[in-house]
């Protein structure tokens, strides 16, 4: 019987990179990789759901779970982790010497239900005195006008939120100081450019996600990997297969990590600041599967529904497909 034809829409990742190689072959499955930028595969995936199998913001996942039948069940498959507290910026006038001062102000954000930024909310609510209604909300293209919420949102109207007007964008409006701070994935234009105008909130990013994880053991998951819904129903078993295949294939990149005879990536001490990963966050740092990080995604869902994004409390449980989450022993 001919392989199952299906296409996966991911970024350029050394934990997936044997899936596009071919050197990790998922059971009964021939994979065409798509290598795209994530917010593109995001849009097509939510507006379009054009690809059998995605990376998918877990915000954005989450959301899509309200719809019934929902469009996607996801995947264990943890293909983005990352500490959020360098994606706060603000203009170095407004104010804001330390993340209490966030309280009361005008914060841009690309979407409001992107993924590091219910991660930066929830944050500045528990341990830094600001809760997420307690500043105003902008939205609008970071450094091109016209961006839209990928996926629908209903809010609540205690939230003060409001769209830029369509010429402006969030980059400029922060150097000119017409916003006070920007919650965003990537780095605004101004301050990659070196402009004194716009500086981070915290200015020792490094030093601050190590406090945050030694208090918490929380190592935040920004992406899922999702099987269309039609396809999951149609071959249910596709669930465990992919998800062997991405497991061996994060194996892989872990083993190639340490492989001191060259480096890999153009990091000086790529070695020792992987063994100091290690020693903070553990081998595995890089986890799948449910119970290694059932904490962490249970702190998010809390703040999805805190923050206005879920109409319920949603369970860790209740967000993958049973197949992955358990398998044979003999």
């Amino acid at each position: 019987m001919a392989p199952l034809q299906l296409t996966f829409a991911c970024g350029d990742y050394d934990r997936t990179r044997a899936l596009e190689e071919g050197t990790v072959r998922p059971d009964g499955i021939e994979l065409t990789y798509l290598r795209l930028p994530v917010e593109e595969t995001f849009f097509r995936m939510m507006r379009h759901q054009e690809f059998e199998v995605a990376e998918m913001s877990l915000s954005s996942y989450v959301l899509s779970l309200r719809a019934g039948p929902a469009p996607f069940v996801a995947l264990p498959v943890f293909t983005s982790r990352m500490f959020r507290h360098g994606s706060l910026y603000c203009h170095a006038d407004s104010g804001i010497s330390t993340p209490e001062d966030l309280r009361g102000k005008r914060i841009g954000t690309p979407e409001y239900q992107l993924t590091a930024c219910v991660w930066m909310r929830g944050i500045l609510g528990d341990r830094h005195g600001v809760p997420f209604d307690s500043v105003s909300y902008l939205t609008g293209g970071q450094e091109t006008p016209g961006r839209i919420e990928k996926a629908g949102v209903d809010l609540p109207d205690t939230l003060c939120i409001s769209r830029i007007p369509e010429d402006r964008t969030l980059a400029r409006m922060l150097a000119e100081g017409e916003i006070d701070a920007l919650c965003t994935p990537r780095v605004p234009s101004p301050f990659a450019a070196g402009d004194p105008r716009v500086r981070r909130v915290f200015p020792d990013i490094v030093a601050a996600e190590k406090e945050y994880y030694a208090a918490t053991g929380i190592f935040p998951i920004m992406h899922v990997v999702v099987v269309r819904r039609d396809v999951y129903d149609r071959h249910r078993w596709v669930a465990q297969s992919l998800y062997k295949a991405l497991l061996a294939a994060k194996n892989a990149a872990y083993e190639n990590l340490y492989d001191t005879s060259a480096l890999r990536f153009m990091l000086p001490w790529l070695t020792p600041q992987l063994e100091e990963a290690r020693n903070l966050l553990g081998r595995d740092y890089w986890s799948y599967g449910l119970d290694d990080n059932h904490d962490v995604l249970s702190t998010f869902l809390r703040y999805h529904h805190e923050q206005g994004l879920s109409e319920r409390l949603l369970r860790p449980e209740e967000l993958f497909a049973p197949e992955s989450l358990e398998s044979a022993v003999i």
